[in-house]
């Protein structure tokens, strides 16, 4: 596993993957630390969370350089990414005790109830553009209903994944309870089908998603999925332009534009084309340049291929009838970036519609009416995130129940929070992440019913 510098195009480290006899030690390791970690108490549970919050802090300035080293990302945006991993554990280690608590329920029974009891090993399939909260989003709710992790996280970050194991061991975690796996893609299908795992969560492609989903089906195994995403941003015609222009482009332009839930295509009710030029305008005055700089505010895709599928999707587009309105090349220095792009009049069977783009690429679409833009933001495999712009927060939440997706943000940016479940629906993946629902995911819901006395 070579890891590249994407700023330089260097490769920077190589790591070597675990053979199939150390991959069979650290399973039994997580299926170990689960029989110990199970029957810990939540409290303390608790407290190893809340150890491991101060621990992330403490590291946060190495962990953002290690994340802008191997994919790129803002050193101000990973330390704002640390940051909320460690609030997700204070968070989790404050909640959960309640949340796991059993719940009576009255019935016919003297005494009835639900608990809430963990699963086992968890694998985690992780990516790379957001390589410590995704696995955190998922591992902070699992591990403290008492599940164990098994992490295989994407093969260009694989000094992030050392990192989160030894945070885990340096927070005092028991052994087994996080380990780490470094495997191709290709050995993820074995590690899924691997009697020692009790379920599966994977936060990637739609394609990865179904290639999961259909392994973990095939041996009758629990699976969350969050996928990708295109989602709408929707602008009505009352919106405050040049707020909601510059709302947008942090939207598109957030972390390189390789977010599942970054805003990629922008519905507009009225002027399409006055939109796109504010867009343009904003965009065309990013810094864009080495992600280590705390004044840059644009950097590189993550990888060559990357930026070379999302080229290619911008030349498709245009091609197809889209109207280029600012950016569409690859920027002539070292390293993957590329020009922050907006194309008008998209269409769907665009590529910029149709298709997810992973990179700062905007598609502004026309939308008739109010009816017309709920119509556009439906038609799309997709259904992760949403957003509406409006100076009338209560005609836009009248729309919340006609959008296919899994979120609705007014007059926000869509983001994941400790507090809100997070996750899609159609071809965004199943099941959700965070906030009691999440915690409830890979627990085993078990009633308990207890007969009313019986006279022998």
């Amino acid at each position: 596993m070579n890891v590249t510098n994407p700023s330089t195009g260097q490769v920077i480290a190589a790591f070597s993957e675990h053979s199939p006899s150390e991959v069979e030690v650290r399973v039994a390791q997580a299926r170990k630390g689960y029989e110990r970690w199970r029957a810990a108490p939540v409290s303390q549970r608790s407290d190893a969370f809340r150890r491991l919050a101060d621990t992330l802090t403490l590291r946060k300035a190495q962990l953002s350089t290690l994340m802008t080293r191997e994919m790129g990302k803002l050193i101000s945006a990973g330390e704002a990414e640390i940051d909320k991993c460690a609030a997700a554990c204070q968070f989790f280690a404050h909640h959960a005790p309640q949340w796991l608590t059993p719940q009576p329920i009255s019935s016919d029974a003297a005494n009835s109830y639900v608990r809430f009891d963990p699963l086992g090993p968890v694998l985690a399939i992780m990516p790379w553009n957001f390589p410590f909260w995704q696995l955190f989003r998922f591992a902070a709710p699992a591990l403290m209903a008492g599940n164990t992790a098994v992490l295989k996280h994407a093969p260009n970050v694989p000094g992030c994944a050392d990192a989160i194991e030894q945070a885990f061991h340096d927070a005092g975690f028991p052994d087994g309870v996080l380990v780490n796996i470094r495997v191709s893609n290709d050995r993820a299908e074995a590690l899924v089908r691997h009697d020692a795992i009790a379920a599966v969560t994977l936060t990637g492609s739609e394609r990865a998603g179904k290639a999961v989903a259909t392994a973990a089906a095939a041996v009758l195994k629990k699976s969350v999925l969050e996928l990708g995403g295109s989602d709408p941003f929707i602008v009505l015609p009352d919106a405050d332009l040049p707020l909601t222009a510059q709302a947008a482009v942090d939207a598109r332009c957030l972390n390189a534009g390789q977010s599942c839930i970054a805003a990629k295509r922008f519905i507009i009710v009225g002027n399409p084309d006055a939109f796109a030029q504010s867009m343009a305008a904003i965009m065309e005055r990013l810094r864009i340049g080495d992600p280590a700089d705390p004044a840059t505010q644009l950097g590189p895709l993550a990888r060559l291929d990357l930026l070379e599928h999302l080229h290619d999707q911008v030349q498709r587009s245009i091609a197809a009838g889209a109207r280029l309105a600012t950016g569409g090349s690859r920027l002539p220095r070292p390293g993957y970036f590329y020009q922050p792009t907006i194309l008008s009049d998209v269409t769907p069977g665009m590529p910029a519609f149709d298709e997810e783009t992973f990179g700062p690429v905007a598609a502004v679409i026309r939308a008739t009416d109010i009816d017309h833009a709920v119509e556009l933001a439906n038609h799309s495999r997709y259904g992760l995130g949403s957003s509406i712009w409006t100076t009338n927060p209560a005609a836009a939440q009248a729309l919340a129940p006609r959008l296919e997706t899994g979120n609705v943000f007014i007059n926000g940016l869509v983001k994941s929070d400790p507090r809100l479940p997070f996750g899609g629906i159609k071809n965004s993946g199943w099941g959700r992440e965070l906030s009691s629902f999440g915690i409830h995911e890979f627990t085993n819901i078990k009633t308990v019913w207890i007969a009313k006395n019986i006279n022998h």
